[in-house]
C-alpha cells in the first residue's frame, strides 16, 4: 500500500504533502529532522492520510493535492480531522 499524507506544524499552520510506501518509517524521518522542509518549519503532526494500492495512483493523488489551493487542503483535513489532531496512532501498517 502507498500512503499520501499531510503533516502540519499546528492547526492551519505550515503544511507538507508527501507520499510513502512505509508511512511509519517516513513519519519517523520527519520527526527526527531528516527532512529539511519539515525540520525547518516544525512540521511533525500527521493530520490526514489516505491509502492507495498502486504507486501510480498515489503519485497522481499527491501531485494533485500539491497543486490545490491552500483552502482546499484545509477543507480536506478538516472534513476528516476537524481538530487537526495527530492521527499517527490510527495508522496501522
Amino acid at each position: 500500500m502507498f500512503a499520501v499524507y499531510i503533516l502540519a506544524s499546528r492547526p492551519r499552520g505550515a503544511l507538507y504533502v508527501g507520499r510513502s510506501n512505509d508511512l511509519t518509517e517516513r513519519l519517523a524521518h520527519h520527526r527526527l529532522g531528516l527532512s529539511r522542509h519539515t525540520s525547518r518549519y516544525g512540521i511533525r503532526t500527521l493530520v490526514w492520510f489516505e491509502l492507495h494500492e498502486t504507486f501510480a495512483a498515489s503519485l497522481q493523488r499527491e501531485r494533485a493535492i500539491k497543486r490545490w489551493r491552500r483552502a482546499w487542503k484545509d477543507e480536506l483535513i478538516e472534513a476528516a480531522n476537524p481538530g487537526w489532531l495527530d492521527i499517527s496512532g490510527t495508522w496501522a501498517p
